[in-house]
């Protein structure tokens, strides 16, 4: 029996998030440390397998709340579904003959859920990966992402931007550009520009998140998105800001000027703080961060972040002191493709 087997890579966003939802421009990096699996094998009906995380136990009707608020009533399942359907959808809009053969499908993942790593989103570019193989369809690099993102706006109801799913479909370090005028419509679907970067070109990084103070990301990013959408001034202009700070951010990485660029990832949190209301828990991840010396802001909506560190002393002092507050500190494997 053919096992078809597809990782995705958790990431971090770097510099110019959340701008990437908003016409903006962001850079951001796959790290392998973290990563979820499909596989994918020849069966007698299309099956799902249940994960170790789709839980039916629980240890209190507390404990049954708690992971409902913070995984949804599915876990991975829906999304897998909502993948298969729309792949099933994409295949026959542009086409593509599938052939009657079904399949078995099952997951598994060990990326830290609720803290800003795009857990969700790489269940299911690994899912699609999956099915191109088992089908032997080819879709355009540059086009799968927004497959992926309109399984989760168009099927889920999920606010989400298109950076995750660039990133996780491209590997390494990549610098997105989202601007109105820079779209392009392919096979039905809005994508935009995408610039592959040497990830070596990084300085030393780190990642910390903590699980304790996780939460879904619907809830930093719909407040958001509604004031966007009415026209809030301040919100408006922190976008072209946060897209002018990733700008910034690729020409010193490729000019390899840490000290700029770790000025510039500092100016990116600050700017979040000016237009969100932030959960004091992650903010204090940074402030700690910050006081050893190292620059920092969120990896995602909340619950991670990341930043530069100048050497191996300071690396100790974030892990001794992010750990007091109840972190892991990492240094992220870079994926280079």
């Amino acid at each position: 029996m053919e096992l078809l087997r597809q990782r995705a890579y958790a990431r971090a966003g770097l510099v110019g998030n959340p701008s990437d939802g908003y016409f903006g421009k962001t850079i951001s990096f796959t790290l392998k440390n973290f990563w979820a699996e499909v596989v994918l094998y020849e069966w007698e009906d299309v099956e799902i397998v249940l994960s170790q995380e789709d839980r039916s136990r629980f240890r209190s009707v507390k404990d049954l709340a708690q992971d409902v608020r913070l995984h949804g009533y599915y876990g991975g399942i829906r999304l897998i579904k909502a993948t298969i359907k729309r792949f099933v959808e994409f295949c026959e809009r542009n086409h593509f003959k599938l052939h009657d053969r079904n399949f078995s499908v099952r997951y598994q993942s060990n990326i830290p859920r609720q803290v800003g790593l795009a857990g969700s989103s790489a269940i299911i570019v690994a899912t699609f990966r999956a099915l191109m193989d088992f089908y032997g369809i080819e879709i355009p690099k540059q086009v799968q992402p927004s497959l992926v993102l309109s399984v989760e706006t168009g099927e889920l109801g999920i606010a989400a931007g298109l950076q995750d799913r660039v990133i996780q479909v491209y590997g390494g370090l990549v610098y997105m550009d989202f601007a109105k005028e820079h779209m392009t419509e392919q096979m039905g679907l809005q994508c935009g520009v995408y610039e592959p970067l040497e990830p070596m070109l990084l300085p030393p990084l780190y990642v910390a998140y903590s699980t304790g103070g996780s939460e879904p990301t619907e809830v930093f990013h719909n407040p958001l998105r509604e004031k966007f959408r009415a026209g809030d001034q301040a919100v408006i202009a922190a976008m072209l800001k946060f897209a002018a700070l990733a700008a910034l951010a690729r020409e010193a990485i490729v000019k390899r000027d840490t000290a700029r660029l770790s000025t510039l990832v500092d100016e990116n949190f600050n700017t979040r703080c000016s237009i969100c209301q932030l959960a004091p828990k992650h903010v204090e991840m940074i402030e700690v961060a910050r006081r050893t010396g190292a620059s920092a802001k969120f990896a995602g909506s909340g619950g991670a972040i990341v930043g530069i560190y100048s050497d191996e002393a300071m690396f100790e002092r974030l892990k001794n002191d992010l750990g007091a507050i109840g972190c892991q500190v990492i240094k992220p494997i870079l994926d280079v493709p």
